[in-house]
């Protein structure tokens, strides 16, 4: 092999020598850029999975804000901020963890599904003390209604009850009728003048009532005079009548047998009589029973 040859064949070698070394050189350029694209993707999925991470955990967040509003419970609420407080404890911390710290990242992803089944349990106990809630309430209400209306049942029976009794105690009631008021003189004839009467004749029936109770009775007289005094004995008493004790003039105990009774009641006069216009009110078993007007002139 003369010189040239070798000469050629050298330039050869150095030419396919420097060939494969760009060819290296060119190959772990693009090693390292292949590299460091899947570094930078890598990096950018780690940021989505964070990202994605935390708004879940957010979403949880507001999830047990939810069910608190739901409840009403002071025990069950409680456990329901006990475990909002960790789930926000969890951001925080996700927050600041690196998005390339896989394992932390994992461990928070297991811990977030924990936590929704703890979630999912809660839900089921919130709805089920709701649901008993609700039949309490429709209960209490149904109580309630049944309780008004009995309430106003009663109340209907007593009204009547009531207006029973009235009407009982009206029909049984004594009734004066035909009251006749005579002013005499000491001759026992009848006079107008009040300067002339000595004695005031009061008669009338006691109607006949079968309702009312019989026996002995007391039937109580007020002579009142125009001025809407009482004229009365110094030795008079007092009766009973709508809760408070108020003066007569006369009484007389009766024996009542139910049957229409006559009854003549006198007053002597022994005080001064103006002219004007009297009242006679008669009374037995705390009731009124009747009334007459009569006049003396002057």
């Amino acid at each position: 092999m003369d010189a040239n040859e070798r000469e050629v064949r050298k330039k050869s070698l150095i030419i396919m020598a420097i060939i494969v070394l760009v060819l290296l050189i060119g190959g772990f350029a693009y090693y390292i850029f292949d590299q460091e694209q899947r570094m930078s993707d890598m990096a950018e999925a780690f940021a989505l999975e964070k990202e994605s991470l935390f708004d879940e955990y957010a979403e949880l967040s507001l999830q047990y804000e939810g069910e608190m509003f739901r409840i009403s419970n002071d025990s069950l609420f409680a456990l329901l901020s006990t475990e909002q407080m960790k789930v926000q404890r969890l951001m925080e911390e996700l927050r600041t963890v690196k998005a390339t710290n896989a394992i932390r990242i994992n461990e928070l992803r297991r811990e977030l599904e924990t936590l929704r089944a703890i979630m999912r349990n809660y839900v089921i106990q919130i709805d089920s003390l709701n649901t008993a809630n609700q039949q309490l309430r429709d209960e209490n209400i149904q109580v309630t209604r049944r309780y008004q209306q009995a309430t106003t049942q009663v109340t209907q029976l007593t009204r009547t009850n009531e207006q029973l009794t009235e009407r009982v105690t009206l029909a049984s009631r004594l009734d004066a009728v035909g009251i006749q008021v005579t002013a005499v003189n000491n001759r026992g004839r009848e006079v107008r003048r009040a300067s002339q009467a000595t004695r005031i004749d009061i008669t009338f029936q006691l109607a006949k009532n079968i309702t009312a109770p019989v026996g002995e009775k007391t039937l109580y007289v007020r002579l009142m005079k125009p001025d809407d005094d009482i004229l009365r004995k110094p030795n008079s008493g007092v009766f009973r009548f709508e809760n408070r004790e108020i003066a007569y003039s006369m009484m007389k105990p009766i024996e009542y047998d139910g049957e229409e009774q006559q009854i003549v009641m006198y007053w002597n006069v022994e005080e001064f009589l103006s002219e004007g216009t009297y009242r006679v009110d008669i009374f037995a078993d705390g009731n009124q029973i009747g009334r007459k007007s009569f006049v003396l002139d002057r």
